[in-house]
């Protein structure tokens, strides 16, 4: 039997991160993710998926994801249950992550949603690549300027 999932979204907010009464460490967030197909009205619909991370990746995502954060995860979906306080049974749908991959880079972060310090050179990169995207096809037929920091791999 197989039980994988992968996903590439958004965080819709912030981490929360709680320990258990063993100390184990537990964070959870919703992703949103975009269908790849649009309803009737042309808009593109999103899912709302709640996730959950265990331990040291628990921290890790609380300490360098914020809202808004671009991550892929794999992990698996976990069906569960509780009686609410009218005595009826409510089934509750996540998905488990063991690999997080933050897809923002720390620098877009910093200077996206003034997270840390002001990163000065970043910033003006940023402008001039804003500058120079007003027209998409100016740059067909010419090299790109790639670092690996760029590429999400």
């Amino acid at each position: 039997m197989l039980n994988r999932v992968v996903l590439v979204g958004r965080l819709t907010r912030d981490p929360e991160l709680r320990y258990t009464a063993n100390g184990a460490a537990v964070a959870k967030f919703t992703l949103a993710v975009d269908r790849n197909y649009t309803n009737q009205q042309g808009e593109r619909e999103t899912d709302f998926i709640f996730i959950s991370v265990w331990r040291g990746l628990a921290e890790n995502c609380a300490k360098y994801t914020r809202k808004g954060s671009l991550v892929a995860l794999e992990g698996r979906i976990q069906v569960s249950s509780y009686d609410n306080q009218e005595g009826r049974k409510v089934w509750t749908t996540e998905v488990v992550a063991d690999s997080v991959k933050f897809l923002d880079s720390r620098n877009s972060q910093n200077s996206d949603n003034n997270f840390g310090e002001n990163n000065m050179g970043y910033n003006n990169q940023n402008q001039q690549k804003k500058q120079s995207s007003q027209d998409p096809f100016q740059s067909v037929g010419k090299p790109i300027d790639l670092s690996d920091d760029d590429l999400p791999f």
